[in-house]
């Protein structure tokens, strides 16, 4: 019997927000879809010209460029960015390149007084204008609004930062859709970056992604959580053409066990995942798995961060409450130190990309916001267990990422040259193919 994650929302402990309860299932049919998507140089590269230009792409945090003169570099691609924390509440974005002769005005983050290129010293201010031309007579057919950086679209939510190169297309409000409704509760704009890992992966940045949209993996990718998590009880929903997510339960046994674990080693199995003793004092039979867990979870977060957490619920404590937004950004809802992920083409090696784990942990109440961390580069053959700063992700990942070469290279042996995915508890995916087929075919995005 599977128990659906509506019906645990019915058991709660606590009244399940609306954002939970809105349910979203989706028909994208049952057709297989192309394996040369993942692996075609040619397909790679109309993703490169006809989607990755038109869509809103997260960059960075608020926290990471958080003083005046914090320029975070984002590349995508071909491209660079800076993007520039220009006055206390400004955030602008410019074409990490010189107007004179194409050099990077920056090599890498940092933060500067001005941005000066380092062939020939032309400078701009933080604002973009221009600030100096040695020899500024010999460019006197150029005026200084000539020779001001051009503007890249910037947006902001939940303490994230975003851009777009279409200055055409929807603003990041349209194109979130829900999205910030449904994070009202949880807000993300007051957490910071306390983690921030990345590395290469042998695969294309979809086969990668994909990885996370889903529970199906877990019976055989992830077998040691099957007591303690419903992968066949997880919830699909679709939200627009941008936004999807997937609610999977912790503190649940999976349907596929032969024989389903007690509550008392229900509540001991998410203490092992979470790498403590359960405790010599509490009552492990009294109450169901989840409620216990989510009251341990609630009461032991709102200690730490001196917050009032009486109203959240058991799902909010403990569960996967995973969103993806269109192309590469998935942000995990709930009240425990936030999950973020991020992937992104490796330049324009088509069997290979960058993956990024993110932690936002709440801010302790009367503390001022940290800066977020700086990135902890793994290198390519490391485990992310070596990541301390991910202490139980970072072996499930791995675990992940020992199929991901695997994947990239039998999907060139491929012997009908398709992929087949589950009609719903793959819909995700369909989604998101469904989602680049319009960008790549010109239907997104929409126009006024």
């Amino acid at each position: 019997m599977v128990t659906t994650y509506s019906q645990l929302l019915d058991r709660d402990s606590r009244t399940a927000p609306d954002s939970l309860r809105d349910e979203r299932r989706a028909d994208f049919g049952s057709a297989p879809i192309a394996a040369a998507r993942y692996i075609d140089q040619a397909f790679f590269d109309r993703e490169a010209d006809a989607m990755w230009p038109k869509v809103w792409q997260m960059v960075c945090r608020e926290e990471d460029i958080p003083d005046v003169g914090d320029i975070h570099v984002y590349d995508i691609i071909d491209r660079s960015v800076l993007v520039v924390r220009s006055a206390p509440d400004r955030v602008e974005a410019f074409p990490n390149s010189c107007l004179h002769r194409g050099r990077k005005l920056m090599d890498e983050s940092g933060r500067v007084e001005n941005m000066r290129c380092g062939f020939h010293g032309w400078s701009w201010n933080l604002d973009g204008s221009i600030r100096s031309v040695p020899c500024r007579q010999e460019f006197a057919a150029l005026s200084d609004d000539d020779l001001h950086l051009p503007a890249i679209r910037v947006g902001r939510w939940g303490g994230f930062v975003f851009i777009n190169f279409d200055p055409d297309a929807p603003s990041l409000e349209e194109y979130l859709g829900v999205l910030p409704q449904h994070f009202e509760r949880w807000r993300l704009e007051d957490r910071w970056k306390a983690a921030h890992v990345a590395r290469i992966v042998p695969c294309n940045w979809k086969v990668a992604q994909e990885a996370f949209m889903e529970s199906y993996h877990v019976i055989a990718t992830h077998p040691q959580i099957l007591p303690i998590f419903s992968d066949v009880g997880s919830e699909y929903d679709v939200f627009g053409p941008h936004v999807n997510r997937n609610l999977a339960a912790f503190g649940e046994p999976s349907p596929h066990l032969p024989e389903r674990p007690s509550g008392a080693e229900v509540v001991e199995g998410m203490f092992g995942l979470w790498g403590r003793e359960v405790p010599g004092d509490l009552d492990t039979e009294g109450l169901p798995a989840r409620e216990i867990l989510g009251e341990t979870a609630r009461s032991s977060i709102a200690r730490a961060t001196r917050s009032d957490l009486d109203t959240a619920t058991d799902a909010e404590m403990l569960d996967a409450i995973v969103y993806n937004v269109f192309p590469n950004f998935a942000p995990w809802g709930g009240f425990v130190p936030n999950i973020v992920y991020r992937w992104r083409p490796n330049g324009r090696d088509v069997d290979s990309c960058i993956m990024e784990v993110m932690i936002l942990k709440p801010v302790r109440a009367g503390q001022e916001k940290p800066r977020g961390v700086t990135v902890h580069w793994l290198g390519e053959d490391e485990p992310w267990s070596n990541a301390t700063e991910l202490p139980a992700l970072g072996p499930v990942i791995d675990q992940d990422m020992a199929n991901m070469p695997f994947v990239q290279s039998g999907l060139k042996a491929s012997g009908t040259g398709q992929v087949q995915l589950a009609t719903y508890m793959e819909s995700r995916i369909r989604h998101f193919h469904d989602t680049l087929d319009a960008y790549l075919d010109g239907r997104l995005p929409a126009r006024a």
